[in-house]
């Protein structure tokens, strides 16, 4: 990922490699996650049809931990979304060089 730039970016700014890798963790545990979830719902349907009552219970805690699995997954879009919204503040502060780039002007 080295050398990558977001053409959205005005002027195609250069991301930091540090910001790239630190988005690319965020979502590969993100993505652990909605993984776990889909074995957590699996598994939380079967017990469900099986209407064994020792799967019925077990069903208790499986939901909590798909619970606290979506919190986490929120928490982690929140700050991808935060650190994102940082990255194009500094990006956007360090860009002052007065040319109109890549920016669309707006009709009047």
């Amino acid at each position: 990922m080295e050398g990558d730039t977001f053409s959205g970016l005005g002027n195609g700014a250069q991301v930091d490699n540090k910001i790239l890798q630190s988005f690319q963790k965020s979502f590969v545990q993100v993505q652990n996650i909605l993984d776990q979830n889909r074995l957590l719902i699996n598994e939380i349907n079967q017990n469900h049809e099986s209407r064994i009552p020792d799967n019925l219970s077990r069903n208790v805690g499986l939901i909590r931990e798909l619970n606290n699995n979506i919190r986490r997954v929120v928490d982690l879009y929140s700050d991808i979304s935060s650190n994102f919204t940082r990255s194009m503040e500094v990006s956007s502060e360090g860009d002052s060089s007065g040319k109109s780039g890549q920016k669309r002007n707006r009709p009047g």
